[in-house]
């Protein structure tokens, strides 16, 4: 019997060339948001064990602007999956309701890489 691989995308958005800390920042907001939506159903309570036992795998590729970053979203939300789109509260480098980043996840790690295989990593 195989057992599933789980994983958690972050995607952010390179048009904005945030600083390092500002896209550390949205990176965890991303993947808090997802985790905890996660968290809302018996199925992704036990999702989430998993993945936290097996080390809480985490991705973080980097998609053009704000119009990829939602088609990729689309695509995951399609496909079932758990997502998460993080909009800046404005109090420091970017305007207020800018989006920044999105999670995918955490899910199967094949579901995932079916959807975010062609894009490359920050």
């Amino acid at each position: 019997m195989t057992t599933k691989e789980f994983k958690q995308v972050i995607l952010v958005r390179s048009d904005l060339k945030l600083p390092k800390g500002k896209l550390a920042a949205q990176v965890a907001h991303a993947s808090v948001d997802g985790v905890l939506k996660q968290l809302g159903s018996l199925s992704g309570r036990r999702i989430v064990k998993t993945w936290r036992v097996s080390g809480m795998k985490k991705i973080v590729l980097k998609v053009s602007g704000k119009k990829e970053l939602y088609q990729v979203v689309q695509e995951a939300k399609d496909a079932g999956l758990t997502t998460a789109v993080i909009t800046d509260a404005g109090r420091t480098v970017v305007a207020p309701g800018t989006v920044t980043c999105a999670s995918i996840g955490p899910a199967d790690e094949e579901e995932i890489t079916t959807i975010t295989k062609d894009i490359s990593l920050l």
